[in-house]
């Protein structure tokens, strides 16, 4: 693993201590491979949520960063990004001041095939009247062939039978109720289908050379991509992450299947366990999905079964809950008891990838139904009603980057994101990004060594939690009989594990009547490195949601550590900060509102004091003034922009525990 601060370790070495107890962690099945090996897991660092120029929407704001270029950047190598100048040479350097422990290149599958053909003079249909108009006309191209390939809803069709065969990995066009593909794509849309071999074996060469197999274990890489449907603009995007480099030949995309089900249905067809390839996807931004994202319907308008519900579960079981484009936690409106002003943390004002373009077309406020809290609840009604939760979710976060920068996300050094943000390819004359674009954060992992099985294993345990930028160390333990003084002790996780369970978990049975769960929860603040700012922590909450008996489902916000009152405040004409915080807090927390016939899933929110926002610092660095708009440059108009915090409370989300009831 990756030296990180004396302090850290320190800290941390001194809350640790070993488990023989039944419930911790499983022994290797294997010897470990990595010299800093743990049997209790430590915290890895990384970003599954990257775009290089293998991404349409990268590739036409000008990225020309390849995957093993991003690998470079994300082990602290520093890049040149756009734009450039006229010889070719980048006017703009970026360079993270701590590298990443892992990473996954997930550009859009869905434009494979279409970008290389277009920017590829070896193909004959490099000149075909589409390319020729992709190269003359970069941002007309990008809304054109997106809404081709991704916006358009699915063909109503029959469901495919399980015995139909896939010729040479490939998908069958049309068998699933296809999206037509552009017209120089050929018959069956085959000749860009095998065009998106060339970009996707790269991407396969880069995750291989860049993973780290000796015993240092610095660094590793997951061969990804992402599914990229948005019927109407509605998005339905997922990341898809493979636990080893035994994957499909080429990525199930979304014009061949066009709704999330196909999409799980054709990997469990590619790739099989028993050749060794293994995969979860992970949807993000569900904030932008009006509504869509957690449907309780299938295709055909059924309502979810067991079987179907199971399905979910097994293929999703970690979501994206912040990144380039928002937070999904929450809106913070919905039920009695439920307003959380921590709701309003980095919430885009519209609801789909329309978002402010073409004048709010095609779109609408946020809705209350698309952010992760109010999935969790309804994954609880449905299991009630059908006997298995589909949105039983763990928390990560990433970056969106479409820079090829992955782990870029400091408020303080913030070049931009692209893609659905401000396209830099001619120019930055002002905010390097769109006004409610934020720098994204960050995907840690609990795990025993960092490799990819290691890595791939919490995430399948959802031993997992997101932070948004900043690099706090956060352990959550939830059991009936932690005991009272366990943040005094250290053999605090030996106790967590052994009379509990980790975050991402269900607790055990109710052990007697009477009995109540407690929580433990530690938060170390991010010990900061040169350049990159961080503020000490204010607050540790726990939010938790339930059912009642008539299926009415509740939240409420437990304030557990810290104090949200604590003066903590920043000059928002230097950014500078003041005010007390805490290098750490701890808690063992009883809910005192426990009822064992409610089913409820519990998780933990650490807060650290305010700091400036990304562009607050940019407005300050240019000497803008609001007291006088009219000598405020048209570029830098958003820096007066009262509609958007200048501040911000980094944080961090554990994923969620979940008490069923036995009954």
């Amino acid at each position: 693993m990756r030296a990180r601060s004396t302090l850290l370790w320190v800290l941390m070495l001194a809350a640790c201590g070993r488990s023989d107890g039944v419930n911790g962690p499983a022994p290797p099945v294997d010897a470990p491979r990595c010299l800093h090996y743990s049997a209790e897991r430590q915290p890895f660092f990384g970003d599954l949520h990257v775009h290089t120029k293998y991404s349409l929407d990268a590739n036409t704001q000008g990225t020309i960063i390849g995957p093993h270029e991003a690998y470079r950047f994300a082990l602290g190598e520093r890049l040149g990004v756009q734009p450039y100048d006229e010889t070719g040479a980048p006017t703009r350097f970026t360079q993270l001041a701590r590298p990443l422990d892992f990473a996954a290149v997930t550009d859009h599958a869905e434009l494979f095939g279409e970008t290389e053909i277009c920017t590829n003079p070896d193909y004959l249909e490099y000149y075909a009247p589409e390319c020729l108009f992709y190269r003359a006309f970069p941002d007309q191209a990008f809304i054109a062939f997106n809404l081709a390939a991704v916006g358009l809803p699915e063909l109503p069709q029959f469901p495919v039978p399980p015995d139909v065969p896939l010729v040479s990995d490939l998908p069958i066009v049309g068998a699933n109720g296809s999206i037509p593909r552009l017209p120089y794509c050929g018959l069956g849309g085959q000749t860009c289908i095998e065009a998106a071999k060339t970009p996707w074996q790269d991407i396969q060469r880069a995750a291989e050379a860049y993973y780290d197999r000796s015993p240092a274990c610095r660094f590793t890489t997951f061969v990804g991509y992402e599914w990229t449907g948005a019927p109407l603009s509605n998005n339905l995007h997922r990341n898809v992450i493979f636990r080893s480099a035994v994957v499909p030949v080429v990525p199930p995309a979304y014009q061949e299947y066009p709704r999330p089900e196909l999409l799980w249905e054709a990997l469990s067809r590619l790739c099989r366990h028993e050749d060794g390839c293994d995969w979860l996807s992970i949807p993000h931004n569900s904030n932008l999905s009006a509504g869509t994202m957690f449907e309780t319907r299938d295709r055909f308008g059924n309502d979810y079964d067991a079987a179907f519900a199971q399905r979910r579960q097994d293929a999703e079981p970690l979501a994206e809950i912040y990144q380039h484009k928002g937070q999904s936690e929450c809106l913070g409106t919905s039920g009695a008891g439920a307003q959380d002003e921590l709701c309003d943390f980095e919430l885009l004002p519209y609801n789909n990838l329309t978002g402010n373009r073409f004048g709010g077309a095609n779109t609408g406020p946020p809705m209350e139904q698309d952010f992760l809290r109010s999935a969790l609840k309804e994954g609880l009604r449905q299991e009630r009603l059908i006997g298995v939760n589909p949105f039983k979710y763990g928390f990560v976060a990433s970056s969106d980057t479409h820079l090829g920068t992955p782990g870029n996300v400091v408020e303080s050094n913030f070049p931009g994101h692209a893609g659905a943000g401000q396209n830099p390819r001619d120019g930055v004359p002002g905010l390097t990004d769109v006004i409610e674009a934020s720098p994204g954060g960050l995907a840690v992992l609990w795990a025993e060594e960092n490799t990819r099985e290691s890595l791939f294993a919490a995430m399948r345990r959802r031993e997992a939690y997101a932070t948004s930028g900043t690099r706090p160390v956060v352990r959550f333990f939830g059991g009936w009989d932690l005991p009272a003084d366990q943040c005094a002790r250290r053999d605090f996780v030996a106790i967590g594990y052994a009379r509990g369970v980790p975050m991402g978990s269900d607790l055990p049975a109710l052990p007697a009547p009477g009995a109540r769960p407690r929580f433990a929860v530690w938060a170390l603040r991010d010990p900061g490195a040169p350049g990159e700012p961080v503020e000490p922590l204010q607050r540790i909450q726990i939010i938790k949601g339930w059912i009642d008996g008539e299926g009415i489902t509740h939240e409420q916000v437990f304030e557990v550590a810290g104090d949200p009152h604590n003066g903590a405040r920043v000059d928002l004409a230097t950014c500078a900060t003041s005010g007390p915080g805490y290098a750490s807090l701890c808690t063992v927390w009883e809910d005192p509102t426990f009822n064992p016939t409610q089913p409820a899933f519990y998780y933990a929110r650490v807060v650290e004091n305010p700091s400036c926002r990304w562009h607050t610092r940019q407005c300050i660095a240019a000497g803008i003034d609001c007291r006088n708009p009219d000598a405020v440059p048209e570029a830098w108009a958003d820096c007066c922009n009262a509609d958007y915090p200048k501040t911000v409370q980094e944080r961090a989300w554990t994923s969620p525990i979940w008490f069923r009831p036995s009954s």
